[in-house]
């Protein structure tokens, strides 16, 4: 392909829709792009008909890796995509995030001297614990070009002493949120959830699905506690993947609120923009809720988007029933000021196909 060509490594859903919002902008500012699929997160969804509806570029390869330990997965990754480096020849390969498609697809690239892009560098949660503390803090280190999505970001990268590493750090802004704006007109002309499911009146949108929550049926049966309470005052919608339903019916979990199916981005959004709260163990949630003024709850101990909780827009409640549904009765009416500029205000793309065409 040639010095000019990025490579773009990418392994769950959410990675190809951040990526869709980057590649428009690489082809507007004419960078070729070869986006390669790992297969991390498979998904039957994910077929031609999902790239089409959502404007995205197809992936020149997909490695149908997925369903392994994460060493496995990870090594297997890692000797897939040297090949394909190998055979394209890029300026420099492009990674979002910190699955472990991240990490493969950097640490290919820098054992064969190909520059490592890294979007969404510099985000902590400081729980080593979590792979994917582990895939950013790793990624980070090893690329050449960090875009970061805030200022909190930089910090944290100073702090562990990206002054003296040969790499340039960039803010750039959240592609997240130029992905959630491009996206919104066509999810209003296109999903029926809100009618489907009767959401004219306020409700609260719920998701849980990170395995420190849905694997301990302690810490579960906390969070539906707090949930089913808040739900006998206001309706709470919960997409839930099948594995929780079946840990739900083994331990005797009773949840009171509505359980849906897992949907798709463009019902979530339209969920997301028509409801009264958000609360989540989700990371991308959460930024989802300040994209569309809503104020969040996050099911958990840690958050790497800190911005949100030090501005008043998000409250952490970890898994206690009686603080979920103290934080829910805060946040449920409070009145804030969404118009800050956090993540970039849906340029954040822009920024980085820009910079990437003075340095390739």
């Amino acid at each position: 392909m040639g010095s000019y060509t990025i490579l773009t490594v990418l392994g769950a859903r959410p990675q190809f829709v951040k990526a869709a919002a980057v590649s428009r902008q690489l082809q507007q500012f004419n960078i070729p792009e070869v986006i390669v699929h790992t297969g991390q997160h498979f998904d039957d969804n994910m077929s031609d008909v999902f790239f089409r509806e959502m404007s995205i570029p197809m992936p020149a390869y997909n490695l149908n890796i997925n369903s392994l330990s994460h060493g496995a997965m990870t090594g297997r990754m890692l000797e897939q995509v040297e090949d394909i480096i190998l055979k394209e020849n890029p300026a420099a390969v492009m990674v979002y995030g910190d699955t472990n498609s991240t990490l493969a697809g950097a640490l290919a690239a820098v054992k064969l001297h190909v520059r490592v892009v890294h979007v969404e560098a510099g985000l902590r949660s400081f729980n080593m614990a979590m792979p994917e503390e582990v895939n950013r803090i790793l990624t980070d280190r090893i690329s050449n070009l960090l875009f970061c999505p805030t200022d909190m970001a930089v910090a944290n990268l100073k702090t562990e002493g990206f002054d003296g590493i040969r790499a340039q750090v960039v803010k750039s802004g959240d592609v997240m949120q130029d992905a959630a704006y491009f996206y919104l007109n066509k999810a209003q002309a296109t999903s029926k959830i809100i009618e489907t499911l009767k959401l004219h009146a306020d409700y609260v949108l719920a998701t849980i699905h990170r395995q420190e929550n849905t694997d301990n049926p302690v810490i579960l049966k906390r969070i539906v506690d707090g949930l089913n309470r808040i739900n006998r005052d206001v309706r709470v919608v919960v997409p839930l993947h099948p594995r929780t339903r079946k840990i739900f019916g083994v331990s005797g979990i009773g949840p009171e609120f509505t359980i849906i199916d897992p949907v798709g981005y463009y019902d979530m959004l339209m969920l997301i923009s028509n409801c009264k709260l958000v609360m989540t163990d989700s990371g991308g949630l959460q930024k989802e809720a300040f994209f569309f003024r809503k104020h969040c709850i996050t099911l958990r101990e840690q958050t790497e988007w800190v911005e949100l909780v030090e501005h008043g827009f998000n409250r952490l409640a970890a898994a206690n029933a009686d603080v979920i549904y103290s934080a829910y009765l805060e946040m449920a009416n409070k009145k804030s000021n969404f118009k800050i500029d956090l993540y970039g205000n849906g340029k954040a793309s822009e920024r980085i196909a820009a910079y990437l065409k003075a340095w390739i």
